[in-house]
């Protein structure tokens, strides 16, 4: 299993950008996903996540980027995307994606993306 993110980059403040991680492998279930955010000098923290993508439960963000961001799954491709919106200097950050994946062989078994770089400017 692997992730794959794309779609950081630069955006000025008020600008939208939208990322992707891409889960790969064969006969995969992906049972709850997540998006992080990590700046320099700051541990890794939540932004936002399905925590039970089979449930039929709403997402649920940071306090931060409520009503900015907007995470959703594809199933079809097992995508993850974050649509984020409203671009603020302090979302500057390198962004992770995570999933937690079900494999016949492995079982649920977490896994990372590479960072993808954020940068807004003031």
């Amino acid at each position: 299993v692997q992730l794959q993110a794309s779609g950081g980059g630069f955006v000025q403040a008020g600008g939208s950008l939208r990322l992707s991680c891409k889960v790969s492998g064969t006969n995969i279930i992906v049972n709850n996903a997540a998006w992080y955010r990590q700046s320099q000098g700051n541990e890794r923290e939540l932004v936002a996540r399905f925590r039970d993508l089979r449930g039929g439960i709403n997402p649920t963000y940071a306090d931060s980027v409520k009503g900015r961001f907007t995470i959703s799954f594809h199933d079809a491709d097992k995508t993850i995307s974050l649509q984020m919106n409203s671009l603020k200097p302090e979302d500057a950050a390198d962004y992770f994606c995570k999933a937690n994946v079900w494999r016949a062989n492995t079982g649920s078994v977490d896994y990372w993306g590479q960072g993808t770089q954020v940068t807004v400017s003031s």
